[in-house]
């Protein structure tokens, strides 16, 4: 079993961390609302540290999952970071969703510090935390890929390495990219089926089972229909991905149209409060356009 950190206990990496100390490994877990620290090991034992430095210090693998850019810069950085507590050799573990940029200069960062890094985004939301049937899409050296494999692989249904550092996070944005058309087309049909005066359940019993049928259309829909929205993945967090989504496209060329409508479409949706709904708001947008 290996000693480990945790950087980042909310609703996904709170459950991931859990996953870690049940399997047997040694885990110390940071987070910047200390009261979130206490409570995580008052439930699953472990410890906690005051500092990320002082939580990497002695680990063999360092694991985050924060919120952005500069929350992860944050962790990693300066005299209290991270990297300043992480002894040669050792594996730091990125499952925060941000930029592929900032993942190259931390990569950069860490190899200056003598100790590896991996872009390692997560998709499946808090579900997936909760029942360890996370999907990850890496990045970075194989080799260091290789030895984390394991550590994620408690949490995880599927867990690949897609090339060097950035890779993980390019592959999640082609994760956003096609969730965003999902919902907005699940959204679409449950709308149009309503204003046709159709049974929105028998519809998608129906159309489920051909090419219709999405993760999104089997797990969402009923939610949907009974106007719950306060479960999964935020219309807050989603913009800030499609945001880098839409970045990225910019530079590297790419057209997303599409993306850059739903983008406002969960704009539209912040304006009316809901901003912690989940991402299959965008029908409760529909439904409020009338």
């Amino acid at each position: 079993m290996a000693k480990l950190a945790f950087l980042g206990l909310g609703v996904m990496g709170g459950p991931m961390a859990g996953h870690l100390q049940k399997a047997g490994h040694d885990v110390t877990v940071y987070n910047r609302t200390a009261s979130k620290a206490e409570d995580w090991v008052a439930a699953h034992g472990g410890a906690m540290a005051k500092t990320p430095r002082e939580v990497a210090e002695g680990a063999d693998f360092v694991m985050a999952c924060v919120g952005n850019d500069d929350d992860l810069r944050s962790v990693c950085l300066g005299p209290d970071g991270a990297f300043a507590g992480m002894a040669s050799g050792a594996v730091f573990v990125d499952h925060t969703t941000v930029s592929a940029a900032v993942t190259r200069e931390l990569y950069a960062a860490a190899n200056d510090s003598q100790v590896s890094f991996v872009d390692a985004p997560i998709s499946g939301g808090q579900a997936g935390a909760e029942n360890a049937a996370l999907s990850i899409m890496c990045g970075g050296d194989a080799g260091a890929y290789e030895r984390a494999l394991p550590i994620m692989e408690v949490y995880s249904k599927i867990c690949r390495r897609i090339g060097d550092s950035g890779a993980g996070q390019m592959t999640k944005m082609c994760n956003q990219i096609a969730i965003a058309g999902l919902v907005q087309g699940l959204s679409e049909a449950l709308h149009f089926a309503d204003k046709a005066g159709l049974d929105g359940r028998a519809v998608v019993e129906v159309i489920s089972q051909g090419a219709a049928g999405s993760w999104q259309m089997n797990n969402r829909y009923e939610t949907m229909l009974d106007d719950h929205f306060d479960h999964g993945f935020a219309t807050d967090w989603m913009r800030k991905d499609l945001g880098i989504c839409l970045s990225t496209a910019d530079e590297t060329g790419a057209s997303l149209p599409v993306t850059a409508l739903v983008d406002q479409f969960y704009k539209d949706v912040q304006k009316m409060g809901g901003g912690r709904w989940d991402t299959s708001s965008l029908f409760k947008r529909l439904q409020a356009s009338g």
